[in-house]
Parts: C-alpha cells; structure tokens; sequence
C-alpha cells in the first residue's frame, strides 16, 4: 500500500489548531502508510506540536500560510485578497502534487470557491458538488448536492449522479452503486420541469437508477445515492441536524424528569449508548467537494478532535479508492467523450 500525504488547513474551524493539530497526530499514530502536512501560522502550530509533546518530522511537516480566511470572510476577501491563507495554500499544496488531498475546516463557500479556483473542475464536470453521507437502516446513504449549488439544471442532476455513483465505488467498492433521484413521489410525473427532465436522462444514462424517492427514502437506505440541487439538499440536512438534535433533548429531558425515570434511563444506558454512537454526526463528519481536479474534504466547522479525524479519514479513503479515476472513467463512459480520460499526470 503506497504512502498517502494529506495537506490540513490547521486554522480552519472554530477551535482552530487545538483541534486539527491533535486530530492530525491521533491519525498519524493509528496509520503508519499516512504523511500529514500541517498548513498555516507556524507558531500557532509548533506551539499545539510542543504542548502534545511532539515535532515535525519525516511524516508530518508544517507548512507556513501568513493568513486565515474566517468564517465571516467574503469570497472576494478569501479568493483576491488573501492569497496566502491556510486554506488557499492547502488547496495549492494538492495542486503542485505535493499532497495528495486536502481537509478544511474552513468556511464552506470560501473553500469551495478557492478549491474550484486553484484545481479547477474535471473534464465533463461542468459544478461542483458537496456530497456526505447519512444514517441509514442498511448502513449509510450518500446525498448531493448538500448546498454549493441552488440552481440546477437536470444535465447538472445527471453529473451528481454519476459523481456520487463514483464516490461510492470508491469508498464502498460496489461496482454499480444505485441511484435515486429526491422527488415529492416516485411516479415519474411527479416533480418540477427540471427533476422530470433529469428523471428521464438518467434512465438513459446506464447508470443502475432506481428512480425518484422521497425525503423517508434517504434513511431508509432504498438507494446508495440520493441526488438533488443544493437548495433541497441542504434544507434536508439541516432539518435532519434538527430533529436529531430535537430527540437528543426529549430523551435527555424525559430520563430527567423523576427519580424514576432516572432509574430507567440508567437500567437502559447500555441501548442508548450503542444507540448514540451508531447515529453520532461525528461519525459523519467530512463532505467530499466532488468535481475538482484534486480531493477536498470540508469538515464541519465545530468539529471536535474525533469529529475531524473522521474527514481525514474520508480523505484517505477517497485517495485509496482512485475517486478522481473513477469520476473521470464514468463521466467518460456516460458522455460517450471520445479520449475524455485525462492522464494520469493531470488528477490533482
């Protein structure tokens, strides 16, 4: 298994290198095939290094950046003025080959913008795309596009879908992921002019396209990829956050409420730990920018020390799995382009 390197922005997030230092050295020591580059102010990242009591070595180095795109920056501000960022160095770091992934915690639109600027998009790729994956009863179900795109025409529904079908042979190997398509029915009537139209190219596409499914469908697990524009998608997730977050409450709240509640809630603590873990957004954490000429993972800006070692993990999975061949053998496959696979020399 050859050597991976992955570029961190270390002053991404909300807690910044305390936590993508620490994160970073914990994945390091489970992971000896693994060469990290920690990119940003150098001081603040030899200083998280020595209160862990490690150095930069061999297989991890710090990479200085003189500036932080914040999580109130304009794209402007991010993209044409601050040229030497964490972020935009990552990105370039992935570019020159040096790396061969890069993970943020950054502002989402920032890094978007900055990645598509630095790496540009793969060929037949026109936008694009945030894709993460959910809970499910079979597993897990990957979802895009989760928000960098609100208007969608159904050519762009169709390059999600074959994105997203890539994404998963990468990470899950399965050869002919199935694909659904988030409608207010399964009837191919249903929908606006734009998801009948993608409904329609996507039966002809050749990919394994189950048909339109419904917002249930994405935790039930009935389809391996859900495709919808970023508006729609994101909605979904954050009302998801939401009512996760809601039950989390209730139950707290009920356990609380008496002292025999109390004993309930300890008698059954085993199922409610097992129950937590299995649906932990942790877990979860880290959603692939698909599209890019180079794998880019935004982690959640609040992620805590386990949380972002997730997405580094996504990082290396999508590496390891030749997402960026995938997406390019498929997209050339299903555009039917004559010679659309780009050289080996020009992914990332």
């Amino acid at each position: 298994m050859r050597e991976i390197t992955i570029a961190i922005d270390a002053m991404g997030g909300d807690h910044g290198p305390h936590v993508t230092v620490k994160a970073a050295l914990d994945f390091l020591s489970k992971n000896s095939d693994i060469n990290i580059v920690l990119v940003g102010l150098s001081d603040a990242i030899h200083a998280e290094l020595k209160v862990n009591k490690v150095s930069a070595g061999t297989r991890l180095r710090v990479h200085h950046a003189s500036e932080v795109v914040k999580m109130d920056d304009s794209l402007p501000v991010a993209l044409r003025t601050k040229k030497d960022s964490s972020m935009r160095v990552t990105a370039d770091i992935v570019k020159r080959g040096e790396a061969d992934a890069g993970v943020s915690a950054g502002n989402t639109g920032a890094l978007m913008a900055v990645s598509r600027f630095v790496l540009k998009t793969l060929p037949g790729i026109d936008r694009p795309a945030i894709a993460s994956t959910l809970p499910s009863r079979t597993g897990r179900t990957y979802m895009l596009d989760l928000g960098a795109n609100v208007d969608c025409t159904a050519e762009h529904l169709r390059q999600f879908a074959i994105m997203g079908s890539a994404l998963v042979s990468a990470i899950e190997h399965k050869e002919r992921p199935s694909i659904g398509l988030l409608n207010i029915g399964e009837e191919e009537i249903k929908g606006n002019d734009v998801v009948k139209q993608a409904g329609e190219m996507l039966r002809a596409s050749g990919l394994n396209f189950y048909g339109n499914v419904e917002g249930n469908d994405i935790y039930m697990g009935t389809v391996d990829v859900v495709v919808c524009d970023g508006f729609v998608g994101n909605v979904a997730l954050k009302a998801s956050e939401g009512l996760a977050k809601l039950i989390g409450d209730r139950l707290r709240g009920e356990f609380k409420r008496n002292p025999l509640t109390r004993l309930a809630g300890l008698i059954s603590w085993p199922v409610l730990r097992a129950f937590k873990r299995n649906l932990d957004p942790r877990r979860y954490n880290g959603a692939s920018l698909l599209g890019l000429n180079g794998v880019i993972i935004k982690s959640h800006g609040s992620a805590d020390v386990f949380s972002f070692e997730q997405a580094i993990l996504k990082a290396t999975e999508e590496v390891r799995g030749g997402l960026l061949r995938r997406i390019a053998e498929q997209v050339g496959v299903h555009n039917e382009i004559p010679n659309g696979l780009p050289e080996e020399g020009e992914l990332a």
